[in-house]
């Protein structure tokens, strides 16, 4: 396909993507005195007084302050709409450029914050149990599955990852957190391959604090560096991605195969980046049938 047609392909599917109204949660609950620091729950539309799997979302945006969870609110309200409990996390992102390397060279904010946005996620997630029994009553937590899309994507191989990281990291865990599995959506999981590709405007690199800190920080950071897990792991990756290319999901289901893990890699033909979590999109419903396989 030309370029200039595969340009006007992906702007469509962002588009569409973005066209859906935000859904305002059944319930918001605070895990920190930061306004970030909460959670918005989504009840499950049918059946609401069943048991059903708790899925876990965290949103993509390059890290970045301009997108919040807002975005993927149409998202987790789709997967209510499946019969799923669901969480969707905010989380503290980049603001202003603090060095000018953090900067993406276009007035762009960095991505992320060091170590906020890592501190964020680990907090919500320890937080999470408690104000799910209280939120969303009818959610299973022995069936939970985390989902995220791109920079949500590496924040959730990441948050499933926490218990193999160094043992003098602060979000390191004992053990492995109760999770049915994880379904990584067009993650960045690769931060490495991610910066060699220029994805999302040197963001991998913005987020672990520049060029001095990126080597040092990475094996804190980095799910590629975190295998194997232990846990069910599947990636959905449309094969058109022109934000996060599907050679970063390769890398990381490479690296995984070379730790004696296997990881499902779901490679959908003629999909871009935004259409996994479109709810209008023929990909989504794929996303929610990888994340039901395994909830269920």
């Amino acid at each position: 396909m030309p370029d200039d047609a595969a340009a006007a392909r992906a702007a469509a599917e962002e588009e569409s993507a973005f066209a859906h109204p935000p859904v305002d949660p059944d319930a918001t609950s605070a895990y920190g005195a930061h306004p970030d620091q909460v959670i918005d729950f989504y009840a499950p539309r049918a059946a609401p007084e069943a048991v059903v799997p708790l899925v876990v979302v965290l949103h993509g945006g390059a890290w970045r302050a301009r997108h919040d969870r807002r975005h993927i609110t149409p998202f987790a309200d789709y997967l209510a709409r499946r019969g799923f409990a669901v969480a969707n996390i905010e989380y503290r992102r980049g603001g202003a450029p603090l060095i000018p390397e953090q900067n993406a060279g276009d007035g762009t904010p960095p991505a992320g914050r060091w170590p906020d946005t890592f501190d964020d996620v680990a907090a919500a997630l320890e937080a999470l149990p408690a104000l799910v029994r209280e939120a969303l009553p009818q959610a299973d937590p022995r069936r939970t599955v985390l989902t995220g899309h791109s920079a949500g994507g590496h924040l959730a191989l990441w948050a499933a990852a926490r218990h193999v990281l160094p043992a003098d990291s602060p979000w390191r865990t004992e053990r492995p957190a109760p999770l049915r599995g994880v379904v990584a959506l067009a993650p960045i999981a690769d931060l490495e391959v991610a910066e060699k590709l220029d994805v999302c405007g040197n963001a991998s690199l913005q987020l672990l604090g520049g060029h001095g800190t990126f080597a040092e920080r990475r094996p804190f950071a980095d799910p590629v560096l975190l295998l194997p897990t232990g846990i069910a792991t599947t990636l959905v990756q449309g094969r058109t991605d022109a934000e996060v290319p599907q050679a970063v999901a390769e890398s990381y289901a490479a690296a995984a195969a070379k730790a004696g893990e296997v990881v499902g890699l779901t490679l959908l033909e003629d999909v871009g980046h935004f259409p996994l979590i479109d709810p209008a999109a023929d990909a989504c419903a794929v996303v929610a049938e990888e994340i039901a396989q395994l909830a269920w």
